[in-house]
């Protein structure tokens, strides 16, 4: 079965690959420590601390072996300003809703979307709506109580 791709900006790319190195020679380390000193405490039997370290090794080795899939396939975005006028992983792009309210995002992958700091994803259903669309173009988005429309009113 063909790697899914992921895409990522330099600034995600950079993070997720310190966030790994980080687990991997950090967090590994203090976790280590800690289930060492709780089992020469009270070995293992009914060791809260024990436990708990146990399953924040869990967590950690999780982690890292999530990062380590999406730093197998990662296809990298420049955040740019459309070429063609057309919006793209990377773009930018201003859209107003029916009732007028505008909203300004940049299209990402999944992994570095952000709404708060109005990073979409591609996959997300404004995202996957305005994708190839220009100025002017009105979508419509699937929502759970039915359809919102939008109209892109800027692209940079």
């Amino acid at each position: 079965m063909a790697q899914k791709e992921t895409y990522l900006t330099h600034e995600g790319l950079a993070k997720l690959e310190s966030e790994l190195d980080h687990l991997r020679t950090v967090r590994r380390i203090e976790i280590t420590e800690r289930l060492h000193s709780a089992k020469e405490l009270t070995g293992t039997e009914e060791n809260a601390d024990y436990e708990d370290a146990k399953t924040e090794q869990a967590f950690v080795e999780g982690r890292i072996l999530e990062l380590e899939s999406i730093l197998k396939n990662p296809v990298i975005i420049d955040e740019h300003h459309a070429e063609d006028g057309r919006i793209s992983i990377g773009t930018r792009f201003r859209v107003r809703d029916e009732s007028g309210e505008e909203d300004t995002y940049t299209l990402v992958g999944t992994t570095e979307a952000d709404v708060a700091h109005g990073r979409i994803s591609n996959e997300s259903p404004v995202g996957g709506a305005v994708i190839g669309h220009k100025v002017g173009d009105t979508v419509e988005v699937s929502v759970p109580n039915g359809t919102i429309s939008y109209t892109i009113v800027s692209v940079e």
